[in-house]
């Protein structure tokens, strides 16, 4: 394929990854209540806490449903929360932010194929950032509800993830990406761990998982996109704490989920990453 077909086609796979989004961010609404809880994501049906019905289809629409209910059950009346429509809504908004980032930014692995190869490893990395950002989304709702990180939504990504990577490495032949990922996986899961060891209560094990996942995920795309998601996640989270004790919403001892702060340092890996770090290189000399 062309970089014009491609080109050509690209507005339409970002309005379907953008729908695709509204669709997964319903779904990750049930993930977001009912993991925590320890209840089954796939039954029983989704219903109203207030009366006990079963949402019909119709009403399970992402977005529109809530609208045209007036933020209220058909049965009861019970309120629907906003939270509902905004998480559907945010998770499209970023799905096509990962589409358009995939598509336009000059840096990115997935930019321009020239053939059906590249068309092939592009989709594949395509849909591992993608289900990076579903599960980026269910954990930090989930952190900040609960101040855990679930073992069912971060372990699967250590099959799921190996296998979209091992993929795409195989369809374009740059196995130098899965052993950057390894390592990476490796090294900042480690740094996680000697942290959890070295202060307890500092560090959960959870974050430790996590930062196996993304560690992976950034070294697969470049050791840039590693430092630099590695590096952000403790500025902002360092940066989050500080603010809240300086305006008193926490203490020495307040337990801050941090989380959020990983996913968040690792998708400004992903996004900036790559020219980030060949700046900084560039301006020690080393570039």
């Amino acid at each position: 394929m062309t970089v014009a077909v491609f080109a050509s086609v690209a507005p339409l796979v970002t309005v379907l990854v953008g729908v695709l989004g509204l669709a997964i961010g319903s779904f990750l609404n049930v993930v977001v209540y009912r993991v925590p809880a320890g209840i089954s994501v796939v039954a029983p049906a989704s219903s109203c806490p207030g009366c006990g019905h079963e949402i019909r289809g119709r009403d399970n629409v992402p977005v529109v449903s809530w609208l045209l209910l007036h933020a209220r059950c058909r049965d009861c009346s019970a309120p629907i929360s906003p939270r509902y429509p905004l998480v559907e809504a945010a998770t499209g908004l970023l799905f096509v932010a990962v589409a358009l980032f995939s598509v336009l930014a000059p840096w990115s692995p997935l930019a321009e194929p020239t053939d059906a190869r590249g068309v092939a490893h592009a989709a594949l990395l395509l849909v591992a950032l993608l289900y990076v950002m579903a599960i980026s989304i269910s954990l930090t709702l989930i952190d900040l509800d609960t101040h855990t990180l679930p073992n069912r939504i971060v372990l699967p990504a250590y099959i799921v993830l190996p296998v979209l990577l091992l993929a795409a490495s195989a369809v374009s032949g740059d196995w130098g990406a899965a052993l950057r990922g390894v390592i990476g996986l490796v090294v900042l899961g480690g740094v996680y761990l000697a942290l959890a060891l070295a202060v307890p209560g500092g560090m959960g094990l959870g974050d430790v998982k996590l930062a196996g996942v993304l560690g992976l995920v950034l070294a697969y795309l470049g050791w840039g996109p590693l430092a630099v998601g590695s590096f952000a996640a403790f500025l902002l989270g360092g940066t989050f704490a500080v603010v809240l004790l300086v305006v008193h919403r926490a203490g020495r001892r307040s337990g801050i989920p941090f989380g959020p702060w990983m996913l968040a340092g690792a998708w400004l890996g992903i996004a900036v990453g790559a020219p980030a770090w060949d700046r900084y290189l560039s301006i020690l000399g080393l570039a």
